[in-house]
């Protein structure tokens, strides 16, 4: 895909970048991008934990009545 561009077509198409968006837009650029891939990270850490969680087998069954249905309508 790229082996059709070479250096000095990278180069201009860099200085054009520069011009279009200036050199403070494009020194912030690199942290913009480092902050997008950390909170994705960060995200992709937090859903794991969930679904670690929510499959944790810890042994634990809810709490039922097992009174049969016959002796609740006598009770009531």
């Amino acid at each position: 895909m790229l082996s059709g561009i070479s250096w000095p077509q990278l180069l201009i198409v860099l200085v054009i970048v520069l011009a279009i968006f200036g050199t403070k837009r494009f020194r912030t650029l690199g942290s913009d991008l480092g902050n997008a891939v950390k909170g994705f990270r960060s995200a992709m850490n937090d859903a794991e934990k969930t679904k670690e969680q929510l499959s944790d087998d810890s042994g634990e069954d809810a709490d039922f009545d097992n009174t049969p249905v016959e002796e609740t309508r006598k009770d009531a």
